[in-house]
C-alpha cells in the first residue's frame, strides 16, 4: 500500500495513492482511519512530505563500496564502522516531490545528493529486539541527504552543511509492502544516471540500527531513519534535475536552483 499526504484547497490529508488517484483518508495511518469517498488525480493536487517526523535521525557510513571508493579517492585507507552510527537532521530542511532544492548564495560548489532508504516508524519502540524489530515498521520512503560538502568539512557540526532549508527532499510516498532485497536505488540527474546500486547491501541493516537505537532512546509513531547511501555522490548544480528512485517505493524528484 502507498501512503501519502497531500495538499487540496490549503488543507493537508492523508490518503491512499492507486495510481491514477488519491483516495483521502479520514484519520492516520499510525492509529484509526477510514477512507472517505472523496479520489483526487495525482495531477489535481499537491504532494507534501509523506510524513512530518517528531524526530529525524540519519544513519552514519554505511555501505562498503562507499567507504572504499570514497578512500581511493582521497588517498587514504578506508576504515568501515565497527557498529551503527546514528545523528539528527532537522524538519526545517524537509521539502517534498517536486519542490525546489535552493542553494544559498554563499554556498560552494560542492553541493551533493545523496540518495537514501528511509525507514518509517509505525509503533511506539523502545528496547527492540530481531525477533520483533519489523513489527514496529510502518513502511519505507525515500530521501535526498543533500549535503554542502565544504560546511561539512570545516564547520564543527552538520547545522547547516546538511540541515539547510530544503535539503531534505523526502517522499513521493510511504510504501508499506516492501521486499528490501529486491530494492535498488537509481539517482539520475538530467536523466542521466550517475548511481545504481542494492539498496539493502549495508553495513548494518536496519534491524542493526532499530534494536542498538531502542536500547538508549524511544522512537515514536512517524519518526524517520534515512539509511545512508552507496557509490560517490556528485555535484549538483543550478538547473539541475535530481531523481531518486528506489525499486518498489516510486522516484523523488527535485529541481536546483541557486540564489
Amino acid at each position: 500500500m502507498k501512503w501519502c499526504r497531500f495538499e487540496h484547497k490549503k488543507e493537508i490529508y492523508f490518503g491512499i495513492f492507486e495510481d491514477p488517484f488519491i483516495t483521502k483518508v479520514i484519520g492516520t495511518p499510525f492509529g484509526n482511519y477510514e477512507l472517505s469517498d472523496e479520489r483526487y488525480k495525482l495531477e489535481d493536487v499537491k504532494l507534501d512530505i509523506p510524513v512530518v517526523p517528531s524526530t529525524f535521525y540519519a544513519v552514519g557510513v554505511n555501505y562498503i563500496n562507499h567507504v572504499k571508493k570514497m578512500a581511493k579517492i582521497r588517498g587514504i585507507e578506508g576504515i568501515t564502522p565497527k557498529s551503527p552510527d546514528v545523528g539528527y537532521r532537522a524538519n526545517n530542511a524537509l521539502i517534498p516531490h517536486n519542490e525546489t532544492i535552493i542553494i544559498p548564495k554563499d554556498a560552494s560548489e560542492n553541493i551533493q545528493y545523496e540518495g537514501e532508504l528511509v525507514v518509517v516508524i509505525g509503533k511506539i519502540a523502545k528496547n527492540l529486539d530481531k525477533n520483533n524489530v519489523w513489527d514496529h515498521i510502518f513502511g519505507y520512503t525515500i530521501g535526498n541527504d543533500v549535503s554542502e560538502r565544504n560546511w561539512q568539512s570545516n564547520d564543527r557540526t552538520l547545522w547547516r552543511a546538511k540541515n539547510t532549508d530544503s535539503f531534505k527532499p523526502m517522499g513521493p510516498y510511504i510504501e508499506t509492502d516492501i521486499d528490501l532485497n529486491s530494492l535498488r536505488t537509481i539517482i539520475r540527474i538530467n536523466n542521466e544516471i550517475k548511481d545504481d546500486f542494492k539498496t539493502n547491501d549495508m553495513i548494518f541493516g536496519i534491524s542493526d540500527y532499530l534494536c542498538k537505537m531502542t536500547k538508549y532512546l524511544t522512537l515514536y509513531p512517524g519518526d524517520v531513519i534515512w539509511m545512508g547511501t552507496d557509490e560517490v555522490p556528485q555535484n549538483i548544480k543550478d538547473g539541475d534535475i535530481v531523481e531518486i528512485e528506489i525499486t518498489g517505493i516510486g522516484t523523488l524528484i527535485n529541481p536546483v536552483i541557486k540564489e
